[in-house]
């Protein structure tokens, strides 16, 4: 079986890694002005330098900055855009008996999208780039933005701002394409867009604030959050797929452009259940990316049918070890596994990874460092066994 020479590889990673003491630490005295933005950029670097390292030392093929330069997967993106700035709430997002921090991205003026900070960030990781190592930035995707953008305490900013939905969805679309843009002249051909907005669609739990078919009761109270953009599943479902296609349509044909789908992933705790089938028509056969960093670790995200709308030669990567919980999975019955979902997209179109990164927010999983370097491992040993390569 052929080695992979672009991403997704046979053993990938979804991106975000647990930070270290020192970073943690920085992190703290840089937000009481017990450090200045040099002093912390500097401990930035030296933890990512490490972490690259260590990424290279697991036989990874890719690499990433670990998010450690970010809070939040997605909300630092969203506040280097042009017209958004950081904003606080009564209450954060709601999980499985744990609520985040209560923080979100709020219009002040039009969107776009030039002098991200995030091009200064990925600079940084492009000389550790080697003839098979690639560097790899994560970022939201749009349909993730313009859900932030219509939670119940944004919604009037928005409307106030753009009052014709069209003209955000263009303008969203827009920005993307300028950040893309200017990414990929440094250097970047890897994209991998973070896009949560599928898993909450199909829990029936959220009512639109992932748009499901109904409401029922919540006993993690993780519905509170409702973002009523449509009462369709189909309609929301459209709008999102065609925001991320538009955001990607002038791409470079040799930037590979990849998503990660899941339900949550904060402290070790989720959000969201459901299996992909109520949405398989639109991302997966519709939706213009290379590949699918899908959860799959647990039985809440239902089983591999939905794999037989993957459309073109897409790939899939199985995200069937977990990033929450500390304990190593069976190395049978992952193999196992991969070999079920065979059965519904070519052993050549899939890979392997855990279900999610292991810092989604600065906070992290409730497991230590040796512990996600075994996972990582457990990943490469795998793809070793299955597809005889990593």
């Amino acid at each position: 079986m052929k080695t992979l020479l672009n991403p997704p590889f046979r053993a990938d990673v979804v991106g975000s890694y647990l930070r270290p003491d020192f970073l943690i630490q920085a992190r703290t005295q840089f937000v009481h002005g017990k450090i200045t933005q040099k002093e912390l950029t500097d401990i930035e670097n030296r933890a990512i330098t490490e972490l690259v390292a260590k990424q290279k030392a697991a036989g990874l093929h890719v690499i990433t900055d670990g998010e450690f330069r970010r809070s939040w997967w997605h909300l630092d993106f969203m506040w280097g855009l042009q017209g958004v700035e950081k904003a606080s709430l009564k209450e954060g997002y709601k999980f499985q008996g744990v609520e985040s921090r209560p923080e979100t991205a709020r219009l002040t003026g039009k969107i776009s999208g030039e002098n991200h900070p995030f091009i200064e960030h990925f600079r940084f990781l492009l000389p550790f780039a080697e003839s098979d190592i690639v560097p790899r930035i994560t970022i939201p995707a749009p349909a993730q933005f313009f859900k932030e953008l219509y939670r119940p305490e944004n919604k009037a900013a928005t409307e106030s701002i753009y009052p014709s939905q069209t003209d955000l969805l263009q303008d969203i679309a827009n920005a993307y394409q300028t950040f893309i843009q200017q990414i990929y002249a440094i250097g970047c051909r890897n994209v991998q867009l973070d896009d949560c907005t599928w898993g909450m669609m199909v829990d029936s739990r959220y009512n639109n604030a992932g748009v499901a078919n109904s409401a029922s009761k919540c006993d993690c109270n993780c519905a509170s959050n409702a973002t009523v953009i449509s009462q369709s599943i189909q309609d929301l479902a459209e709008i999102f797929v065609q925001l991320n296609n538009a955001a990607i349509v002038n791409a470079p044909p040799d930037l590979v452009l990849t998503t990660h789908v899941c339900r949550g992933n904060y402290r070790s705790t989720w959000a969201a259940s459901g299996g992909y089938q109520p949405v398989a028509s639109y991302l997966f056969a519709r939706e213009n990316v290379h590949a699918y960093y899908l959860e799959f670790d647990t039985e809440r995200a239902g089983d591999f049918s939905p794999l037989a709308k993957v459309s073109g030669d897409k790939q899939v990567v199985l995200g069937l070890i977990s990033s929450k919980v500390g304990e190593l999975e069976d190395k049978q019955a992952v193999i196992k596994r991969i070999k079920e979902a065979s059965q519904y997209l070519p052993l050549e179109r899939l890979c392997l990874s855990t279900q999610c990164g292991f810092a989604s927010t600065e906070e992290g999983n409730a497991l230590t460092e040796e512990q996600q370097w075994a996972k990582i491992a457990l990943v490469t040993d795998i793809a070793k066994e299955v597809w005889g390569t990593v």
